[in-house]
């Protein structure tokens, strides 16, 4: 199965932003950028991709430890950006420190379990995937439009293990469905 870990945004969060993707779904062109649905909106932490089922018992106690030993901490949906002509995204303020140890502890925890990760380890930035475009597009008004966006602040408070089932292939439109499969509290 393709696995991940994540933060999940609440629904608040969700709804904050919502309403700024939306406006920018306006925007000449939007119809061109393959948007994410909210229902899918989070912060990957650490992409596994293909995890054999035997594995699982292993990474979920490493991921639990990993997860006792990061403190909740707050953050908030903030600003955004683009990745050259592919993505667009939304970004966080807050302590954006003890999020990247949690990714790196995600990622850590998958290797102590057997987990092949086919990426080298780099420098966390954490952000949430609103469009992606095949290339060609000129992102920048979508990435301005997100500058001065502000969401009221949250409690990460939950490590989440997340299960991708790919689109339905030769479905114009068709979006990636994700799956919590398990989550554990942060520590206190």
């Amino acid at each position: 199965m393709r696995l991940f870990t994540a933060v999940l945004p609440p629904a608040a969060a969700v709804a904050e932003l919502s309403a700024r993707v939306g406006a920018l779904r306006r925007l000449p062109g939007a119809e061109g950028l393959r948007w994410t649905e909210r229902a899918g909106w989070h912060f990957t932490l650490a992409f596994y991709g293909e995890v054999d089922e035997g594995l699982l018992p292993e990474l979920h106690e490493r991921l639990a430890r990993a997860a006792q030993r990061h403190p909740a901490h707050e953050i908030r949906l903030s600003g955004g950006g683009r990745f050259s002509d592919k993505v667009v995204w939304a970004g966080v303020e807050g302590d954006r420190a003890s999020l990247g140890h949690l990714a790196d502890s995600a990622e850590a925890g998958a290797r102590r379990a057997g987990l092949r990760m086919d990426r080298p380890h780099r420098a966390y930035h954490p952000h949430l995937t609103l469009a992606r475009c095949r290339g060609g597009a000129d992102l920048r008004p979508y990435a301005a439009g997100l500058e001065d966006f502000e969401g009221s602040a949250w409690t990460v408070a939950e490590l989440s293990l997340v299960r991708s089932h790919p689109p339905t292939p030769g479905v114009a439109g068709a979006q990636p469905r994700y799956e919590v499969v398990a989550a554990w509290p942060l520590g206190q």
